[in-house]
């Protein structure tokens, strides 16, 4: 059974379930403390929670998660204009049957604090915690990188600390066997790193370079890891007055595994 529910302080404004999916249409504007309350027939799902957000591939230990509308503060700023606003709203969610060699990090319904839903991405610092600069902007699958700030720009910001980490949690055991990182490229603002390092959950840890570039940089993880998480770390800025490197997407191919994604 697939469901979807809009809550408001513990009540259910609105509903639908059905057999082999569900969607919903919300006549009513959200209010802040609102979210959005999915059930799953299985862990694997696609998740749409608002028409102007791509729809999003992730995995759910439960089979359900509760979706925090991003009303509050500046969070909205991340998102496309119009998303979660106005008084027509199209949610829905289908099982994902499918299993192909594909990017497992990307997930546009990521979001910061405490999930059910993955991937996840969090980090040890985001510039002045503001949502622009935000881990789950690195995995909300847009790579356009020459600008800062407000969509489609977010980035993972650092705050100029030199023991900035990036965690990315799959959830469950995957295989993967390799990386591609969009640094921010909003030149001469930005700076860049020239070198980082990942360590993946099995042991693999890996040293590459980076360079000044708009696009993509590729990372070959010299073969085949089945992981549940892997750590970005030990970033070098390059030597130039900016002090703000970023990060706008970072990508790891490969495919689901083990009988806890069935």
């Amino acid at each position: 059974m697939y469901s979807i529910s809009v809550v408001r302080n513990g009540q259910i404004l609105a509903g639908t379930q059905g057999e082999g999916e569900a969607s919903l249409l919300y006549r009513g504007e959200y209010m802040e403390g609102d979210s959005i309350a999915f059930t799953a027939g299985g862990c694997r799902a696609i998740v749409q929670v608002d028409q102007q957000v791509a729809p999003a591939r992730v995995y759910l230990p439960g089979g359900a998660f509760l979706y925090r509308l991003p009303l509050a503060g500046d969070n909205l700023a991340v998102y496309p204009p119009r998303a979660f606003t106005g008084d027509l709203h199209l949610i829905s969610i289908r099982p994902d049957v499918s299993n192909e060699y594909r990017n497992l990090a990307r997930n546009p319904a990521d979001q910061r604090g405490d999930v059910t839903a993955y991937p996840h991405a969090t980090a040890n610092v985001e510039t002045r915690n503001e949502s622009v600069f935000a881990a789950r902007n690195t995995i909300d699958g847009v790579h356009i990188a020459g600008g800062h700030g407000e969509w489609p720009y977010g980035s993972w910001g650092i705050g100029a600390r030199t023991d900035a980490e990036l965690t990315l949690d799959f959830g469950r055991e995957v295989e993967i066997d390799r990386m591609v990182l969009y640094l921010r490229a909003d030149f001469p603002h930005d700076a860049w790193w020239v070198c980082a390092s990942a360590t993946l959950d099995d042991g693999f840890e890996i040293t590459f370079p980076l360079e000044e570039k708009d696009g993509a940089q590729a990372v070959d993880l010299g073969g085949k890891h089945v992981v549940r998480s892997l750590k970005l770390h030990d970033l070098v800025k390059c030597d130039m007055p900016s002090a703000f490197p970023a990060l706008r997407q970072i990508e790891v191919y490969g495919r689901d595994c083990g009988k806890e994604n069935e």
